[in-house]
């Protein structure tokens, strides 16, 4: 094991003991207590009105595992689409297992991709402890024995599996439906958006590009968040093994399916029970982390990996991620960190073959529980499917494309290009793996907004065409929701192009797909709350160096500046149901905190 990931995880221990033990009494007092086949005759009664005759048979019995089907299901949102044929299908495949399975809720599933640089985005990071709260609805019957959680995108699961870790008495697996096809190559569609932000191609060019991109059911194609999502499901055992990134609508995606029904019936038999909590552990929050660093992933899971540790009594915070990016080596190269997308990703060797290099070179716990064992080397294999029969072979020791992926001996990057933006403006996070080694450090007066809008008419008015690091303010968690800011991605990477020094600092996220500019981003704490970002002002003269992981002021007297009420900042305007948000927005925690409305443990 290597000596930095083993020290942090020692630390995360320790540091989680009392939460931890009283999250494990919990779910061990769940376990004791809750038991479906006590319920009343009324309350069954009840949960069976509608199943066919032979499955009342079985849950009358009791004999049978009962599972409950959690879904996302939606068909606007393209990763989601696949989902509407599922709950059939997992019924009869849990019958061929010798369990029952009923869908118990739904949950809400909105897309970053359409409701990106709208008002709607303030409600996205909200709708994470949404679909934790729509979980804890769909299990609260008390009618399970164990859950199979449909889920992809950003949001959705962080916040199926926050809500799953409060039912982790119970077996539970986390089912993909796999990306859509390569479309447009991600540098051409990269070309055409700066294009248009600079004003040199027309919105039906545009519109051409992102349709060609975007084009059928399954998963988008780039590594943000919800491929992300699907690699920490694989590196957390919470996957059947080599799920994530097989297309939908294949014979070996339903065999998949098919085996994720088999291993959470069978995890649900009393004789060998294998409940989340135990999957769920301090190692395989550390493997997440490694497994994240190692690939490039989305920065929002700065956000999410703390809060879906908090749900399990485990701490974590942006220290922790620092250090191990300090040794993890960056092992990919996928869009937005290199021109790759995720089919390519996959068909070089995949999610197996960074286990396996992250294994052998002492990066990963492979002592965990898994819904598929207790070992993580069994996700160190691809699924394939032999004379109709799913099995698992050997990932390649060696990239087919060292272009898109490598191992620990020969990595892209020493680092895993993650670091903690610290100094007298707070604290932050830092995406080092999309930008050039000669952007690392930039010395430039700010210009200060409080709207991306602003930002984009500033742009467009030609006013941003010099050496500049953008401030964007009240964008955290309790000001507007914290929405991402990927909209300003192709005007400030335009100005990086013309050469340039160009950053952003801001409290807001930038997003699963941050870039090629240098931005010191979720800074806490937020405006709103204080923080130093309310006190800068135009021309201040701001110091950002990724590689020493430093955010300073260099304007003499700033320290000493008053903090002036929120100037210019209105939020007057809650349309689209952004009121309805209000009081999650005042509850939620700061950014290192998983900016989360929950706080477990407390009364």
């Amino acid at each position: 094991m290597h000596k930095t990931v083993k020290a942090v995880t020692e630390r995360i221990v320790a540091r989680s003991k009392a939460s931890r033990t009283a999250y494990l009494a919990l779910m061990q007092q769940g376990r004791s207590e809750f038991d479906r086949r006590a319920i009343s005759a009324g309350n069954t009664a009840h949960a069976i009105a509608a199943c066919p005759l032979e499955d009342k048979k079985a849950m009358i019995g009791g004999n049978w595992p009962n599972l409950a089907i959690v879904t996302a299901y939606n068909d606007m949102l393209s990763a989601h689409q696949p989902y509407e044929h599922y709950p059939q299908k997992i019924k009869t495949f849990a019958r061929q297992h010798g369990a029952t399975a009923q869908v118990a809720g739904g949950v809400p599933a909105m897309c970053d991709g359409v409701t990106q640089g709208q008002p709607g985005m303030e409600l996205s990071l909200l709708s994470r402890d949404v679909i934790a709260l729509s979980t804890a609805i769909s299990l609260s019957h008390n009618t399970f024995d164990a859950a199979l959680y449909l889920g992809i995108c950003d949001k959705i699961v962080p916040g199926l599996l926050i809500g799953a870790l409060q039912f982790a008495y119970m077996p539970a697996a986390f089912v993909p439906s796999g990306p859509m096809p390569s479309g447009l190559p991600n540098a051409e569609k990269s070309r055409v958006r700066k294009a248009y932000a600079r004003g040199e191609a027309t919105r039906e060019e545009l519109l051409d590009a992102e349709m060609k991109s975007y084009h059928s059911a399954g998963t988008c194609t780039f590594y943000g968040t919800a491929n992300s999502n699907q690699m920490l499901m694989e590196m957390m055992g919470l996957h059947v093994p080599g799920a994530a990134f097989v297309p939908p609508d294949t014979p070996l995606r339903d065999a998949l399916t098919d085996e994720a029904v088999r291993l959470t019936a069978a995890n649900a038999r009393t004789d060998s029970l294998k409940p989340l909590y135990e999957v769920v552990d301090e190692k395989a929050i550390v493997n997440a982390m490694v497994g994240l660093l190692a690939t490039g992933g989305s920065t929002n899971h700065t956000l999410h990996l703390p809060a879906i540790a908090q749900a399990a009594g485990i701490l974590i915070n942006w220290d922790d991620f620092d250090e191990l990016s300090n040794v993890v080596p960056l092992l990919a190269r996928v869009y937005p960190n290199g021109e790759a997308d995720i089919n390519h990703f996959h068909a070089a060797g995949g999610i197996g073959f960074i286990i396996k290099t992250l294994l052998e070179g002492g990066y990963l716990h492979a002592d965990v529980h898994t819904i598929a064992g207790n070992s993580l080397a069994d996700y160190a294999k691809e699924p394939k499917l032999v004379d109709a029969e799913l099995v698992w072979e050997e990932s390649p020791s060696i990239s087919s494309n060292l272009n898109i992926l490598r191992d620990t001996k020969a990595p892209f990057s020493a680092n895993g290009g993650l670091r903690t933006a610290t100094g007298n403006l707070g604290r932050g996070v830092i995406k080092t793996s999309a930008v050039a080694q000669e952007h690392f450090h930039i010395k430039a007066p700010a210009r200060v907004f409080m709207d991306q809008n602003e930002v984009m008419k500033a742009f467009e008015a030609g006013e941003l065409n010099q050496d500049v690091v953008v401030v964007l303010r009240y964008q955290g968690p309790k000001s507007n929701g914290m929405p991402e800011l990927h909209k300003l991605t192709p005007a400030l990477s335009s100005l990086l192009e013309q050469g340039y020094k160009v950053a952003l600092v801001t409290d807001g996220r930038m997003s699963g797909a941050s870039g090629t500019v240098p931005a010191a981003i979720q800074m806490t704490p937020e405006a709103l709350e204080g923080g130093p970002l309310a006190k800068i002002l135009d021309g201040d003269l701001i110091d950002l160096d990724c590689t020493t992981g430093t955010l300073n002021i260099r304007t003499e007297g700033f320290e000493t500046r008053a903090t002036p009420p929120p100037s210019g900042y209105n939020r007057l305007s809650l349309t689209l149901g952004r009121n309805l948000f209000g009081q999650m927005r005042q509850q939620a925690a700061s950014a290192e905190a998983g900016g989360s409305v929950f706080m477990f443990g407390e009364d």
